[in-house]
């Protein structure tokens, strides 16, 4: 199995697009190649129940013509001249978009550091096999534990190619490994079912199958017999897999399009107080060995790490270059490839450690929620209302006291944020982190 991406062969198929898009009459153009493979198994009850392989090529094309424009993606390469052919086309019978526009020159990286993001360690099937095999038999030697949902373990690697007709040319490559288990506790209408899992850019950093395993069975356990509890207001400890979810909220209440489209209930706010004095969130997109790394842009523009909120003042917004023009600002390098067009998104986006522990949180509760698990969609991003269905464990006197269920939790996202108090329990496990956060006077509806 091929262990390494021959990017010089991507570059070579990058710069082809490029001519023969000038040559089929663009003014200005941009192009990703990615060459990406990956390999999933997934077992169930001690056996194989599934294994993926796939490999493929991706070539996503934008031009420019004036101020009209145009995008296509295709994932072969035997049509490069027609593919071409059919954006400029394209282009020229689209409307003119006033924020149309290639990075600028003097922007594009001049230097693509290495991130460490690439792991060439060959994933042998057999290993991939006996590592889920693993995992699944650790979940189920947890005592009470009544089935397995499943394992799995997976591996990819692409490798991505820029190129502008400005001259820019960069690439990197980088690698996922990952291991992950569900299992399920109690019988009939009262099973309760959790998971856990684990993705890192290098199989040297993956959490080991069996701990993985272990602590899908032991947090299913806790799960048994949940209760209901009295509505009320009160406080609520989000869970690190939870307070990730938050943030991502922020993250999309600040993203450029949606203020330039006035969906955000944060579109008025910038130079702000959004959240409490000791909260400040950060995007750094070169973290070594980070799940949401990059060294450039997807216009090619250098990136750096950036504070969105600075003791709780919002600072920017997530832009790319066409979001950034239409807000009258300047791209802070946060464009990524998204099919065939450009979207403002963030790297590795996280809130830093506060000063308490998360014990010392459930310690100060006399009565409240500790939130590991949320059910449903119920945000509205254009006035910040919130409301999902909600499971965790009751706190009573300081002290986790039973499982609750079949709850909901409500308020709105402005107060929240402002009210969120983070803990210093920051774990980097995926792309968008936060330490445990205590929100103070969430309405829970119950009984």
């Amino acid at each position: 199995m091929p262990t390494s991406i021959r990017l010089s062969s991507l570059e070579d198929q990058a710069a082809e697009l490029v001519g023969l898009a000038l040559k089929a009459g663009a003014d200005h153009c941009d192009c990703v190649v990615a060459r990406s493979q990956s390999l999933g198994i997934s077992v169930r009850d001690g056996k194989s129940e599934d294994t993926d392989r796939s490999e493929s090529d991706a070539f996503s094309l934008r031009v420019f013509c004036g101020k009209r424009t145009a995008s296509v993606a295709a994932n072969q390469a035997d049509n490069l001249s027609t593919l071409c052919d059919r954006a400029v086309a394209m282009a020229k019978v689209s409307p003119e978009d006033p924020f149309a526009m290639l990075a600028p020159a003097e922007r594009l990286a001049k230097n693509i550091p290495d991130l460490d993001l690439f792991d060439s360690s060959e994933p042998k099937i057999a290993a991939m096999m006996t590592s889920a095999l693993e995992c699944e038999a650790a979940g189920l030697e947890v005592k009470g534990v009544s089935k397995s949902m499943g394992a799995s373990s997976g591996w990819g690697m692409t490798g991505f190619v820029l190129a502008t007709s400005t001259g820019f040319s960069g690439s990197y490559s980088l690698s996922r490994f990952s291991c992950s288990s569900a299992m399920i506790a109690g019988e009939g209408t009262s099973m309760q079912r959790d998971y856990d899992y684990d993705t890192k850019t290098h199989l040297e950093d993956l959490n080991s199958p069996r701990s993985i395993g272990r602590l899908a069975g032991e947090r299913v356990i806790k799960r048994l017999n949940p209760r209901q509890v009295t509505s009320g207001a009160f406080p609520v400890i989000f869970d690190r897999r939870q307070s990730a979810g938050l943030l991502g909220t922020l993250a999309g209440a600040i993203n450029g399009t949606s203020i330039a489209r006035k969906t955000s209930f944060l579109r008025e706010l910038m130079g702000e107080q959004i959240c409490a004095n000791d909260v400040n969130i950060i995007c750094d997109p070169l973290i070594n060995r980070g799940l949401g790394s990059r060294p450039v842009d997807g216009e090619g523009i250098e990136t750096a790490a950036i504070g969105f909120v600075e003791n709780g003042i919002l600072k920017q917004w997530v832009l790319d270059c066409s979001t950034a023009q239409e807000l009258g600002l300047s791209s802070n390098a946060r464009a990524v490839r998204s099919g065939s067009g450009i979207t403002p998104s963030t790297t590795n986006l996280y809130i830093e450690n506060g000063d308490t522990s998360r014990e010392e949180m459930i310690n100060s509760i006399e009565n409240g929620l500790y939130l590991d698990e949320t059910i449903g969609h119920g945000i509205n991003m254009v006035n910040g209302n919130y409301s999902k269905g909600a499971g965790g464990f009751w706190i009573e006197n300081g002290q986790i006291a039973f499982p609750v269920s079949e709850i909901t939790i409500a308020g709105n996202l402005r107060e929240i944020f402002r009210s969120m108090a983070p803990a210093n329990d920051l774990e980097f496990r995926n792309a968008t982190n936060a330490p445990s956060l205590l929100v103070e006077g969430m309405t829970i509806g119950g009984k």
